[in-house]
């Protein structure tokens, strides 16, 4: 990002000393100068508790008790840093956030927010937003931030968000700090909801995400929580909301202060030149009675996922992931291959009772480079509710056995119902592995869905050409009679050596 962010950090002080926080915001105007920031913050002045979270319609500042002081901390132009006074216009709710929320993250799943040794943000706050004031800002030059529909977003499009950890806390450290991602998923109308995998910080809540365009990058979302947390799973994504429909449901409170939101200008989002692989198309939802995982479609009836996903006697069906404009559709399928649980290669074979309609095989990776951007395709995270995610990180280590590799170690976001899922090089767009496992440390009881570990193709390639040649499934019988060294690699243990924690 070429120029300055139009980002900064929010104060908000008690009367007297009493009560004080802190967000980032997002300089949206300069004529007349606002700033959009998360409303969380003024969860201790409300009137009447949490209670108001739950409520349709805006909250002016006589709702607070009283409106706390308000100021805004920018980066000054000479250096340095400038803090101006601003007055609250309004907390408006997003409504379209709030029903995909609803919709996308229910309440079986036991989704919270916030870091780990806090209570967390009540998730009643989490589709409200504040507008302030800021009349030290105002420049007659000035207008609106350059914006964008989030309604254009593809899901493993890049991402670039902003904000200010730890909110004002040490904004001459912190402010506006910048992190890369792309788009893991999309929910709600015009994806008023979005996932992105680049990595936010409390405090950075009511920062920005930006997409590039020709004329310099678009404001797109807005930070609405930086730690999300899956049950006991930190899932390493960032929830945002769509700038368009946080606009479209303050419209009223905007026009009564007199302020005319311009219309986001229609803009289609920048897609590179791809190699016309589509790994959404090779993705497929595996469930098995009540356990689900992710598969790989390598043919119109063969996936391969993992043996974990289909170990339960129970009947299986494969839903093949979506097109735009198309219904997800159910097939049935069963197991003709899986490894002994005593194999170290967690893998299992399925065959379809029809056809995927349209299924484009994927290309297969032979080579390797450690370093490499990759990315993750599967059905952690969210599941069956918004379709298949998308992390991206770099392929962090290949470990080879006898010259051969038999592990690859990713840092993408992999999180419980990845399994089975899709490792592809983004640069080639090709199939490199699949989806094994994240990491757990059971000294510490900790996830790590940043250190991942995936089966390399190239170790399942000559044994389904066999299968696919003869019919036979013992064409995978190897993986279950591996060397020792594989054994332990994939057990994760040193030998010799203590017993691995992990």
């Amino acid at each position: 990002m070429a120029a300055a962010p139009p980002c900064c950090a929010v104060r908000v002080r008690g009367a007297g000393g009493g009560g004080h926080g802190g967000c980032s915001g997002l300089v949206l105007s300069r004529r007349p100068a606002l700033v959009l920031c998360h409303a969380a913050v003024f969860a201790p002045f409300l009137r009447a508790g949490p209670a108001d979270w739950a409520r349709p319609a805006a909250l002016p500042p006589a709702a607070l008790r009283p409106c706390p002081r308000l100021s805004v901390v920018l980066g000054a132009e000479a250096g340095g840093l400038r803090e101006l006074d601003a007055r609250l216009l309004a907390l408006v709710p997003c409504a379209a956030f709030r029903q995909a929320l609803e919709r996308g993250l229910g309440r079986a799943e036991r989704w919270r927010f916030g870091a780990d040794e806090e209570a967390g943000t009540d998730p009643r706050a989490l589709p409200w937003f504040a507008w302030l004031r800021v009349p030290a800002l105002d420049a007659a030059e000035g207008g609106w931030t350059r914006r964008a529909s989030a309604g254009c977003l593809r899901k493993g499009q890049a991402l670039l968000a902003c904000g200010s950890p730890f909110g004002d806390l040490c904004p001459e450290l912190f402010l506006n700090t910048l992190s890369r991602g792309v788009v893991s998923n999309l929910a709600g109308e015009e994806n008023a909801l979005v996932f992105t995998d680049a990595r936010c910080l409390p405090g950075t809540e009511g920062g920005a995400a930006f997409v590039p365009s020709p004329d310099g990058p678009r404001v797109v979302a807005v930070i609405a929580a930086s730690f999300c947390w899956k049950g006991a799973e930190w899932v390493g994504l960032t929830l945002l909301c769509s700038l368009a429909a946080i606009l479209r449901c303050s419209a009223g409170v905007l026009s009564e202060a007199g302020i005319v939101v311009p219309p986001v200008p229609a803009w289609v989002a920048a897609v590179p030149a791809s190699s016309g692989q589509d790994p959404l198309g090779w993705t497929a939802l595996v469930e098995c009675g009540a356990i689900w995982g992710s598969g790989v479609l390598l043919a119109p009836r063969m996936l391969l996922t993992c043996r974990h996903v289909v170990e339960a006697r129970a009947p299986l069906h494969v839903t093949p992931a979506a097109g735009p404009g198309q219904d997800a559709a159910a097939l049935r399928g069963r197991v003709v291959f899986a490894t002994e649980e005593s194999s170290p290669f967690d893998v299992a074979v399925v065959e379809l009772e029809e056809s995927v309609p349209g299924f484009v095989p994927p290309c297969l990776a032979d080579t390797f480079l450690p370093g490499e951007e990759v990315s993750v395709v599967g059905f952690g995270a969210l599941g069956r509710a918004c379709g298949p995610s998308v992390t991206a990180g770099v392929l962090s280590a290949v470990v080879a056995v006898a010259g051969r590799p038999v592990m690859l170690q990713t840092t993408c976001a992999v999180h419980g119902g990845s399994s089975g899922g899709p490792l592809v090089s983004s640069r080639s767009g090709c199939l490199m592995g699949i989806v094994a496992s994240n990491t757990r440390d059971t000294g510490a009881g900790a996830t790590y869905p940043h250190l991942n570990f995936c089966i390399p193709i190239t170790v399942l390639q000559p044994l389904v050409a066999r299968y696919r040649r003869t019919g036979d499934p013992h064409a995978f019988a190897g993986l279950n009679r591996v060397a020792e060294g594989v054994r332990a690699t994939w057990q994760l243990q040193q030998r010799p050596g203590p017993l691995s924690k992990l």
